[in-house]
């Protein structure tokens, strides 16, 4: 199976990645899967990345919503982006929390 395919149907079911960045320990995250990219939003009131920069190689590991058995881990390069307008009311409309506030948003592109 090939890995866009396993992202996508284990992020369909849970938004949640662990992502490790260099130098840091791994830590677990919201991402959204949207258009075949994870999209991450980081800093004010939302979660906090360590070290995470454009241009940063990370590793993305994935485990089942349901058994939470490895799934995947995989190499990303997180590139800091300004969404456009339908990708940042995606992002807003999917956060639990009502107001979400960030200072960043990165897409990883798996490679």
């Amino acid at each position: 199976m090939e890995i866009a395919q396993v992202l996508d149907a284990a992020l369909r079911k849970a938004a949640a990645i662990w992502i490790t960045v260099p130098a840091h320990p791994p830590r677990l995250v919201w991402a959204l899967w949207r258009n075949n990219t994870i999209w991450l939003a980081t800093g004010g009131t939302e979660q906090q990345v360590p070290g995470l920069a454009d241009g940063t190689i990370c590793t993305i590991t994935l485990r089942s919503p349901s058994t939470h058995s490895h799934l995947l881990e995989t190499q990303a390069i997180a590139h800091n982006v300004e969404p456009d307008e339908e990708t940042m009311q995606a992002l807003r409309t999917a956060r639990l929390n009502t107001d979400p506030e960030w200072e960043s948003v990165y897409r990883l592109e798996v490679v």
